[in-house]
């Protein structure tokens, strides 16, 4: 499945309202631009679409507007994540403030932290990595 990319409008009006707050870290997710916070993402963009992560009540709030919805991507729905459709067709005040909500949310949530490589992963990963490559003679046949 193949994802259309954000718009260079909708990635510029995202960098431009990208909250400058200590830990914010902006990193590119499937092709799209995200912003995390201690691990945690807060908001991204998702084809033409901005996703914002947002506690209980404002979730509802921004729901209760026109052109959002819940984020569900590959069949499922991700939950506190809501989708604001035209974000390029509201003011730049308005999506600001929604993304400096969604940072003051994922502040509040426990850091993230990167977990080792099980062994098995290791294993796997090891043995990928390992394996001689055939070599393809001019008979067709391959030779390890």
């Amino acid at each position: 499945m193949a994802w259309e990319k954000p718009s260079a409008a909708l990635t510029a009006r995202f960098d431009a309202l990208l909250p400058q707050a200590t830990g914010v870290e902006r990193r590119q997710m499937f092709g799209c631009p995200c912003a995390f916070v201690n691990g945690n993402m807060f908001c991204g963009l998702h084809e033409q679409r901005m996703v914002l992560r947002l506690p209980q009540t404002e979730r509802a709030a921004l729901l209760a507007q026109s052109n959002t919805g819940a984020f569900t991507v590959m069949g499922r729905t991700m939950r506190e994540y809501v989708v604001i459709e035209n974000a390029l067709e509201r003011s730049v005040s308005d999506v600001g403030e929604w993304m400096r909500k969604a940072l003051e949310y994922a502040q509040t949530l426990p850091a993230k932290t990167k977990q080792p490589r099980t062994a098995k992963a290791k294993a796997a990963r090891a043995a990928k990595t390992s394996k001689p490559r055939k070599r393809h003679t001019p008979s067709g046949r391959g030779k390890a």
